[in-house]
């Protein structure tokens, strides 16, 4: 299998959307959520989910890569740079089921090291869900450390709750 990492294209998004949310089912904050509160605006967690991706795309584009083989795409990384800071942000990075454990997710993180590195930046930074197990142990294999932890909190607004 060969695989081709490009920058992204119009016309990626339904396909990086798919990948987005068949990766991310397990290990969402929108879908931990929804299993508190059910559907928020008449929307699911795979909805708000999927619009992170448009949002990294309004946000920087070009820091988008796809991994092909045979021009499909089999998975993403997303990324954004903060110049001043020095620090390059990986928000989003999914690999389809059907060829995980094939070494595209390294090839993606090093793909986005190394375009953070020609940007002139310094550091790189993930994040992930402690109840994500293989981003806990697959983020550190890639040479990130550990740096804090964070607790995400959801508040119903609603009348019923004042």
């Amino acid at each position: 299998m060969t695989i081709t990492i490009r920058p992204y294209r119009d016309g990626d998004l339904p396909a990086l959307q798919r990948l987005t949310i068949e990766a991310f089912e397990p290990v969402c904050i929108d879908k931990n959520i929804e299993g508190k509160f059910g559907l928020i605006n008449g929307k699911d967690w795979a909805w708000r989910k999927a619009r992170h991706i448009e949002e990294d795309i309004r946000r920087e584009e070009t820091g988008i890569f796809v991994a092909e083989v045979d021009e499909t795409p089999v998975g993403y990384i997303t990324t954004w740079t903060d110049q001043d800071s020095g620090i390059g942000n990986i928000p989003n990075l999914a690999v389809d089921a059907e060829v995980r454990g094939q070494g595209i997710g390294g090839q993606l993180i090093a793909h986005a090291l190394n375009h953070f590195r020609s940007l002139g930046l310094s550091h790189a930074r993930i994040e992930t869900l402690d109840q994500n197990e293989i981003g806990q142990h697959f983020y550190p294999s890639m040479g990130f450390q550990e740096v804090a932890r964070q607790v995400h909190y959801c508040l119903d607004l609603s009348d019923k709750n004042k």
